[in-house]
């Protein structure tokens, strides 16, 4: 356990209470990942708590969109962090919770509302009802540990890409919040060039967030945007994309398909070496379902526990581990050298996270 780990510590666990250890494999995955990209891992998990003042909440998430709620049979997780999931309520419930139009979060009388419905309903029915409203939501433990490497890693037929270092790439990052800028920032920090892109319709969530904490991420980066509403700024996309050693997004693969873009076909045809897709449930497995850094940590079972019930650990701990796991994939995917698509999903990677990993 390093220095800093008792941060980590402070987060997880009830606010009336004493903190609670988070798993112990989490620990030492985190230690491996942080000298495999020689950085300080435990430090990127709790960077915007710090920025924040965030505090440990319990079966509330450190930002307050999410919680952990005890349905008929087993405990599931949910973020209400979008007008859309607040809009979404009243269906997935039933109509036993109303919702005011246009509200933008959920008051504590509204998630007391939640938490009394949700008791009664059996997890799979919620789980099924929610994925198809589009909300982030999930029973806890319900991805395994599975076998292979944490990240999926697809190799891809085309013109030959010996092995190299990261330093001098030109990485295009075109993802959100969390999981995909810090895996640039990462590929950074070994000497890539980072551009990042973005749609003028369609800018980065995180800006209307704390602005310390996207200066953070994305420090000394060049900034592309670009109209993906006229047929130049769609073709001006793919050149930009075609022109990237590592492209890191995190859209469903249709969004990109309606671009004219499809990864497999860019990495085999141009520059591209690898192309890292970032997904709640992953690319392959459930590319519509979509997931967040809380309730994509709770899917894996990344919990902490005592007799009342689970607990959060840190603050959306699913995406900064993403972002190191992707950073790590990456890197040694280029060492190996070919092309690669590589599917790195925020479930997956608390549930290796949560019981050790190593790929």
């Amino acid at each position: 356990m390093t220095d800093v780990a008792p941060s980590l510590i402070a987060l997880t666990g009830r606010p009336d209470r004493a903190p609670l250890a988070p798993p112990p494999d989490l620990l030492d995955t985190v230690a491996w990942l942080g000298d495999t990209l020689g950085t300080d891992a435990i430090s990127a998990l709790t960077e915007r708590a710090a920025l924040l003042g965030f505090e440990r909440r319990g079966e509330i998430t450190c930002g307050g969109a999410g919680r952990l709620l005890r349905a008929a049979d087993r405990w599931i997780a949910v973020s209400i962090a979008r007008p859309t999931d607040v809009a979404s309520i009243p269906a997935w419930l039933g109509g036993e919770v109303s919702t005011e139009p246009g509200a933008v979060t959920l008051d504590d009388d509204g998630w007391a509302a939640v938490a009394e419905a949700v008791r009664t309903r059996p997890a799979d029915d919620l789980i099924e009802l929610g994925v198809l409203l589009g909300l982030p939501v999930a029973v806890v433990g319900e991805v395994g540990r599975g076998r292979g490497p944490v990240v999926g890693r697809h190799r891809i037929p085309g013109p030959d890409a010996a092995p190299r270092r990261v330093d001098g790439l030109h990485v295009v990052d075109c993802s959100s919040l969390w999981a995909g800028p810090l895996c640039a920032r990462l590929l950074q920090q070994r000497g890539a060039r980072v551009t990042r892109l973005e749609s003028t319709s369609r800018p980065d969530g995180a800006r209307s967030g704390p602005p310390e904490f996207y200066a953070a991420l994305h420090h000394d980066q060049d900034e592309r945007r670009v109209d993906l509403g006229s047929a130049a700024g769609r073709e001006e996309w793919r050149e930009i994309l075609a022109g990237a050693d590592v492209v890191i997004e995190g859209s469903r693969p249709r969004a990109f398909e309606q671009l004219g873009v499809v990864a497999e076909e860019l990495l085999g045809s141009a520059r591209p070496r690898v192309w890292i897709s970032i997904t709640g449930h992953g690319r392959f497995a459930a590319p519509h379902r979509i997931g967040f850094g809380d309730d994509a940590a709770a899917a894996g079972g990344l919990v902490a526990w005592d007799e009342r019930g689970p607990c959060f650990v840190g603050d959306a701990i699913a995406d900064p581990l993403t972002g190191l796991f992707a950073a790590q994939a990456a890197t040694a995917c280029l060492e190996r050298g070919g092309r690669w698509l590589l599917d790195a999903a925020l479930a997956r990677c608390a549930a290796f996270s949560a019981r050790g990993a190593r790929s």
